[in-house]
């Protein structure tokens, strides 16, 4: 028994040494890496526009009445055909039950006067009967079948000006306006709120013409707006332009998704010059984000080191980098990087030899 528990506690205290040479040993990271090479690029120039809501509309009561409910306040985002405000329709409604209830009796009174004027058809073929009964029969029937048209034209219009009675958004989008407030009364065309469409972005640019010409209308370009990339097609550039600074507007279109952006806010594109300068250029997967800033990893001594940088220009699979320390023939981290740490140990798993 004895002989048993010192075997167990042999094991145990093995198995604790095991884990603690474990953690004691210092972490490795499997990467691949890439030599910066000096290259001639076209540096960029950044230019600075402005973001304008694609859709904005002021929304009006099509009816009168007093509002018994608003269902948004300033900010609010909304979704189209969301009921926004219900203006008081008592007196209508009460005009269509008046009116389906009219409908209804022409109904049945169309059915009757058909089941005569039928009859009285097949008995005029038959000299049954005078001429007059059946030409009353057929009156009769018009008469009822006219009523009936006209009392479904009344109700249609009713249920129309009822459907005035409600107010909706008319696209999804954020109310930064409100004009009524409740048990006020409202006429025929009062503005209720406005409305912007904070999905559909529309950025302009001042380009110098030089840089129009390369652009091509279709094309996708990242823009930089509130630190956020996203996504802009090209789709006009205005001939006319400000004759003083020799620049023109270049028109983009983006859709901004669940991002929140003011309407007037600063864009930033950037655009290749014509002049080329020598940079130091590497695989663009090199250039991660750490505390908020570009950094790439450089395997120095079997080691990880972090070097900030900035990107000056990006072009196919490439990025041109300036940063202090970064020298031509440098092995940079271009995959793995987003396990790695300052000096943190690494292992390089790709043969670099061709690229020093």
């Amino acid at each position: 028994m004895i002989k048993k528990i010192s075997l167990v506690l042999v094991s145990t205290f093995l198995m604790f040494s095991n884990l603690n040479a474990a953690e004691a040993a210092p972490q490795v990271a499997l990467v691949e890496t890439q030599a910066l090479k000096t290259q001639e690029v076209n540096d960029l120039q950044e230019f600075i526009g402005t973001v304008n809501f694609d859709k904005k509309s002021k929304i009006a009561s099509e009816s009168s009445g007093v509002v018994k409910k608003i269902n948004f306040e300033v900010g609010q985002k909304v979704k189209k055909d969301d009921v926004l405000v219900q203006i008081d329709s008592d007196i209508l409604d009460a005009q269509i039950k008046a009116s389906q209830a009219a409908v209804n009796m022409y109904e049945v009174q169309l059915k009757n006067t058909k089941k005569n004027y039928d009859r009285y058809a097949s008995l005029i073929g038959k000299n049954s009967i005078s001429q007059k009964v059946f030409d009353d029969a057929k009156v009769e029937y018009d008469v009822a079948n006219e009523n009936l048209i006209s009392s479904k034209a009344r109700l249609n219009e009713l249920s129309i000006q009822k459907s005035k009675k409600v107010i909706k958004a008319p696209y999804s989008g954020v109310i930064v306006e409100k004009n009524i407030n409740l048990n006020e009364w409202l006429d025929q065309g009062s503005l209720v709120a406005t409305i912007v469409n904070t999905e559909d972005l529309e950025i302009v640019f001042n380009l110098p013409i030089s840089f129009i010409g390369g652009l091509k209308s279709g094309d996708v370009y990242d823009i930089n707006i509130s630190d956020e990339i996203i996504k802009a097609k090209l789709y006009a550039a205005i001939p006319s332009g400000d004759k003083l600074t020799r620049t023109f507007p270049v028109r983009f279109k983006a859709d901004a998704g669940d991002k929140f952006i003011f309407d007037g806010a600063s864009a930033k594109i950037n655009f290749a010059k014509e002049t080329k300068n020598n940079a130091l250029v590497i695989n663009r997967d090199a250039v991660i984000k750490r505390f908020n800033m570009d950094v790439v990893f450089a395997v120095v001594n079997d080691k990880a080191v972090m070097i900030p940088v900035k990107v000056t220009t990006y072009f196919g699979l490439n990025a041109a980098i300036t940063g202090e320390g970064l020298v031509d023939g440098m092995q940079l981290v271009t995959k793995g990087n987003e396990r790695v740490f300052p000096d943190m140990g690494v292992k390089v798993l790709n043969n670099n030899t061709e690229n020093k």
